[in-house]
């Protein structure tokens, strides 16, 4: 089959939406129709905790009226994320089996960074213009109803991602305990954000200039994209006519910006919300552009799977952006990053060289890596608790791209380099670790103590390694002119893990000198 036919739903916040798209390797991705209905499920979950069964029927009678528009198309496959709205709730498991009897669709739900990571891909799926952009300094700002994203880029190279929980619906909650008039919403909202926009540019922007913001969001990129006009680039205006414009929406009424810009007038404040928002970003970063792509998440849900698929090639290295946001976070806790080179070198060695015999994939591969680079971040905590406080900080902070349980494994391998291995019943009891999880964490474990024991000096005394698999030995020939005492006489506990894991024995042999 040439072409694939191919939904993408997202159940967000306050909005559930549909995008079909056909999907070759000719022609790459083009919608062919977009479906939305407005459902408040934010509003339950951030004010209750839960989402009542009012709005479980009205969203079961939305999703089977998406079921026959799909047939309709004769969609070859869909798939279905749940945003913060699901994932925030407290019975999150009984709403997506209810979903699933009553309509047949199977919601999956999306961590923070793995939402945040496919509405980047929703950006890179314009190609060239992203790629252009994203050459110079750029802030990327995701807004959701429950929360902000801000990722910061400098010269294509990923820098730092931030979760600040200021999404318009939050705002919205807030707002209505206030009642304010009109006149006080935007003063009121600037209160709101400023101290949390004030701590992110002290930590993070210090010294440095924006000069795009690309914006993703349903309002301001709605107005930007189809109602501005005489802008040479679709969505795209200098900071000046951002502020005018943003003027222009508080000098209107809410019957005339209805009529103005064809808005649903329930969407209109939230319109109001998420202007002042890009308003204080563009103050705070001194952005002198801003782009409004106009994507939403569907749109990453379908370039995402259209890769996976080998449907579709991107020109953009995400997985470069993952290994980059680690580097950051390792940076920050004053990571040596000579000395994380040096193991993820002997680590990724390892890991290529058992490929037969551990049987994981070029993910788990990516998971090891992180895992080098992050392996000592805890020291900046405490010396004496390296392993308990390296997975505190990596369970707390996102990385881009990765899932919940990959953070949670890349946090475990890290934890048991430096601590006694604990067995799947005593994990089991302190996490919701799966068994196959459990053994991805094992595996990468013992790789990581014999690459970490091959340096324990941390003086990078191979000069070369080479490393073959001999029947039931892993054979790891260096070449030094060094002393390698405390390698080797400390290198047996490293050994007998790995033995334990795999049945194969690492050993050290001296390359002979001629």
């Amino acid at each position: 089959m040439s072409i694939k036919t191919f939904a993408a739903i997202n159940v967000g916040s306050y909005e559930l939406s549909m995008k079909i798209f056909e999907i070759s390797p000719k022609s790459g991705m083009h919608q062919i129709d977009h479906i939305r209905h407005r459902i408040d499920l934010g509003t339950d979950t951030y004010a209750t905790g839960k989402i009542s069964y009012e709005r479980v029927d009205e969203l079961c009678d939305i999703l089977r009226e998406f079921t026959v528009i799909m047939q309709s198309y004769k969609v070859d496959d869909y798939k279905a994320n749940g945003t913060s709205a699901i994932r925030e709730t407290e019975n999150t498991t009984i709403v997506l089996d209810q979903i699933r009897i009553r309509t047949g669709i199977k919601i999956e739900v999306l961590s923070n960074s793995e939402q945040r990571f496919l509405d980047y891909k929703s950006i890179a799926s314009k190609g060239e213009v992203f790629n252009k952009i994203i050459e110079n300094s750029t802030a990327i700002v995701d807004i959701g109803g429950g929360s902000i994203q801000i990722s910061l880029f400098d010269k294509d190279s990923l820098v730092t991602t931030q979760n600040i929980r200021l999404g318009i619906l939050r705002l919205k909650e807030s707002l209505a305990k206030l009642n304010p008039t009109r006149t006080q919403i935007e003063p009121l909202v600037e209160e709101m954000v400023n101290n949390h926009l004030s701590i992110f540019k002290k930590l993070y922007l210090k010294e440095r200039t924006v000069e795009n913001l690309i914006v993703v969001d349903d309002y301001v990129s709605f107005v930007l994209q189809k109602k501005i006009s005489g802008i040479s680039k679709t969505g795209c205006v200098d900071r000046n006519f951002y502020m005018e414009m943003e003027k222009k929406l508080w000098s209107l009424n809410v019957e005339e910006l209805v009529r103005e810009f064809d808005m649903e007038e329930d969407n209109i404040y939230l319109l109001y919300l998420s202007a002042i928002l890009v308003k204080r970003l563009v103050e705070v970063m001194d952005a002198k552009q801003v782009w409004a792509p106009g994507v939403t998440l569907c749109d990453g849900i379908a370039y995402h799977y259209a890769q996976k698929s080998k449907w579709l090639i991107s020109d953009h290295d995400f997985e470069k952006d993952i290994i980059a946001c680690a580097q950051n976070i390792s940076k920050r806790y004053m990571g040596s990053r000579r000395r994380s080179a040096t193991l993820e070198a002997i680590a990724l060695n390892i890991f290529d060289s058992m490929r037969k015999v551990h049987g994981l994939s070029k993910r788990e591969r990516l998971l090891l890596q992180i895992s080098t680079l992050l392996h000592d971040c805890g020291k900046y905590i405490s010396l004496s608790t390296v392993g308990e406080c390296s997975h505190s900080i990596i369970m707390a902070t996102e990385i881009i791209g990765l899932s919940h349980l990959e953070r949670e494994i890349v946090a475990n391998v890290v934890k048991y380099n430096h601590l006694d291995f604990a067995y799947f019943d005593e994990i089991g009891r302190e996490s919701t670790l799966d068994k196959q999880s459990y053994l991805i964490i094992a595996k990468l474990t013992a790789i990581l103590r014999v690459a970490n024991g091959l340096d324990r000096s941390h003086k990078e005394k191979f000069l070369d390694i080479k490393i073959s698999l001999k029947e039931r030995e892993l054979v790891i020939t260096v070449d030094t002119d060094v002393d390698i005492t405390l390698e080797k006489g400390l290198f047996g506990s490293k050994a007998d893990f790995f033995e334990e894991v795999y049945s194969i024995r690492p050993v050290i042999k001296l390359k002979r000198q001629l």
